[in-house]
């Protein structure tokens, strides 16, 4: 394939104004979008670091949004200089914000409240109260207060956008409890909520008596995942669930009784009843088993990728039919590298079906085809690969003496992810750009330094380069997120001291451009 035709942004902005694109919104959008990723990608653009803030407590970021102190206080990083939104009142440590979910409006649904249709912030409290909070103001504008019979602790979407699950902690029994013999028999509760105008699902517990020793349970687009310190995985169709075992239908704001006890669903201090308590196994969809309980499904058709259950096999990824485990040819992926930290493998977040396997000196886009003359087989293939830059077998000299005063060289080839040399770190996908984004870092004198490559997402092709200011740890946890015209960085060093830099996309017009980087096959 030649290379793309570079989009003229001059005639793009002409037609917009002129309305060629007024019947379809989408196309609007998506012209916008293609311009943006233009001014991004060329020469002359630069990144500049616009704000640094550091923290006692964890920085979150989400949709052009930082939030720090447990979610109280919220910065806007859109303006030119970050500014804040609101800051909520403070509070005491049992009612401080655990988790919480960004909710954006749904295109095409009608809702109640014109607020309903600004975003809003899902957040779970330490004392099980889910508060809704609009995303600009602060205000709480709805607050449900979920049970006293448990702690929950975290929040996850099981639909994105729509439908949320409250996972409460662990039930963990006490030294003193297994020596007498008695067992928990809970292990813990899911909370499953529609979201705007919430509606309460149920509240499911996982019990020991009828899943065994479960070490974690999720729900993920309607499916019941629970996982066993064997490494094994077993998938369960919530609503057969619900449909199967839900007690009672409860209605948030209606007046219940429920075990000799009368109260108001979803308000404080009755809180919710577990409605949905499984009395027999329920029926089993898929179980597979799996080092570290790594699994993962995607692909068209539908595949998974597991970890043979050996630790032998850390590193070794197979990729297999979902319908009827069939290893798919060329299903089993081995990055061949020697390295302290494992390479990572997941489906590509673009519902493309490829799938991304990130090592520390390359990262492999491969694609699932079916095998010619055998439509019912599939097979995995490269689509691309982007290479670190490093000297090709680059190895080092060590010189030692012996008793006799003669000096031996030896030769040794240095470890994959040696800091002096290129490592990939983080790999992202910008889905509104279509463009995949690698943090690299190399060890210069006694830092770290990163840069931030923007590669096209069709063929690889390394489009734009940014170099990031601060210094790069590898012993410190990181975060980078690259979002339109922005990328933060977090950082998280020893003591709990948390650092954001922030950039802005800065067009220098004194600068011309000398090259044309057009997404395009090498």
């Amino acid at each position: 394939m030649g290379p793309t035709q570079k989009p003229n942004v001059c005639r793009q902005l002409s037609r917009r104004a002129l309305g060629f694109f007024s019947r379809d919104a989408g196309v609007v959008q998506r012209t916008n979008l293609g311009i943006l990723r233009v001014l991004v990608c060329q020469e002359s653009t630069k990144f500049k670091n616009v704000w640094t803030t550091h923290s006692k407590s964890p920085i979150a970021y989400e949709r052009g949004r930082i939030y720090f102190d447990n979610y109280r206080c919220c910065v806007s990083s859109v303006a030119s200089e970050p500014r804040k939104l609101y800051e909520m009142p403070k509070c005491s440590k049992s009612e401080k914000i655990e988790d919480a979910l960004l909710w954006e409006c749904p295109v095409g649904e009608i809702l109640p409240n014109p607020s309903d249709y600004k975003s809003s912030l899902i957040a779970l409290t330490a004392h099980n109260w889910l508060f809704r909070i609009s995303a600009t103001t602060g205000k709480v504008l709805e607050k449900i207060y979920l049970a006293s019979y448990c702690k929950f602790r975290y929040l996850s979407w099981d639909t994105p956008q729509e439908v949320i699950a409250v996972k409460s902690a662990q039930n963990k029994s006490s030294a003193l409890a297994r020596q007498a013999g008695i067992q928990q028999p809970i292990l813990l509760y899911l909370a499953v909520f529609h979201v705007l105008p919430f509606s309460l699902i149920g509240i499911l517990e996982i019990s020991k008596k009828i899943f065994g020793n479960v070490t974690d349970a999720t729900l993920s687009h309607g499916i019941l995942i629970v996982m066993y310190s064997s490494g094994l995985v077993r998938l369960y169709s919530f609503q057969a669930i619900i449909e199967q075992f839900m007690q009672q239908k409860l209605d948030l704001g209606c007046a219940c009784r429920w075990g000799g006890t009368a109260g108001t669903v979803g308000e404080a201090p009755f809180g919710i009843p577990c409605n949905i308590k499984i009395t027999d196994s329920p029926p089993l969809l898929f179980e597979v088993s799996s080092l570290e309980n790594a699994f993962q499904i995607g692909g068209h058709p539908w595949h998974y990728i597991i970890t043979p259950n050996k630790k032998k096999q850390k590193g070794v990824f197979h990729i297999c039919a979902l319908k009827d485990n069939s290893l798919a040819k060329n299903g089993i992926q081995e990055m061949e590298c020697c390295s302290l930290e494992s390479d990572w493998i997941y489906f590509h977040p673009d519902a493309s079906g490829r799938i991304i396997h990130v090592g520390p000196n390359q990262v492999k886009v491969l694609k699932l085809n079916e095998v010619e003359n055998n439509s019912a087989q599939h097979q995995i293939s490269e689509d691309f690969v982007i290479l670190a830059n490093r000297e090709k077998n680059k190895n080092e000299n060590l010189l030692t003496v012996t008793a006799s005063g003669r000096v031996v060289k030896k030769k040794f080839n240095l470890l994959d992810d040696d800091p002096e040399q290129e490592t990939f770190k983080i790999v992202d996908y910008e889905d509104e750009l279509d463009l995949l984004s690698v943090v690299a870092v190399t060890q210069i004198d006694a830092e770290g330094k990163a840069h931030l490559d923007f590669h096209c997402n069709e063929y690889g092709t390394l489009l734009k380069s940014i170099p990031l200011e601060e210094s790069w740890d590898v012993t410190y946890s990181h975060e980078v997120y690259f979002d339109r015209d922005l990328v933060l960085h977090i950082e998280q060093k020893p003591s709990r001291v948390f650092s954001c830099y922030v950039y802005q996309m800065v067009c220098d017009p004194g600068e011309e451009e000398t090259t044309n980087r057009s997404c395009e096959k090498e």
